[in-house]
């Protein structure tokens, strides 16, 4: 059996979310492995957001924005390309492949530029096979909300 990586994706809301929907209206063949997380930039994805993917069991993380020039909100796509050597060092330090985490552009109107990043980024995390970093144990238990002061009695 041919192992099937799991694939976060966080699309630009503006550009590659639109050229996601482009793909898929146009028929377009791309793999399904892809999860497709809309953001409303791909400035707003933070390494933490990344980091917490691979933790929640991704095998891959697929970020994709406005091209560069492009972006709605002036400069998010900048603030995402500063942010990803700094990123990929530490996907190496913590034990990852930096190959896992992909950062492209893909416009509204390039659903086969789309298809075609998909395609060759599920393929490159196939070939690295099954992510095995992950989160030790079972989740962490969240925290107990104080009881309001009513509930307290008081």
């Amino acid at each position: 059996m041919m192992f099937e990586p799991r694939i976060i994706g966080f699309l630009c809301t503006w550009c590659s979310y639109t050229g996601a929907d482009l793909a898929g209206t146009s028929r377009l063949q791309s793999p399904w492995n892809l999860r497709a997380v809309r953001v409303p930039c791909s400035g707003r994805v933070s390494p933490e957001l990344i980091m917490r993917a691979f933790d929640e069991g991704a095998d891959g993380v697929l970020v994709l924005g406005c091209h560069i020039g492009e972006c709605h909100y002036d400069n998010g796509n900048h603030r995402t390309a500063k942010r990803m050597p700094p990123l990929h060092a530490l996907l190496a330090f913590a034990g990852l492949e930096p190959e896992r985490l992909r950062l492209d552009w893909v416009s509204a109107s390039e659903g086969e530029r789309f298809a075609r990043i998909v395609s060759e980024f599920t393929e490159a995390v196939r070939e690295l096979g099954p992510c095995r970093w992950r989160r030790a144990g079972p989740a962490l238990p969240r925290p107990e909300l104080a009881p309001a002061p009513a509930e307290r009695g008081g």
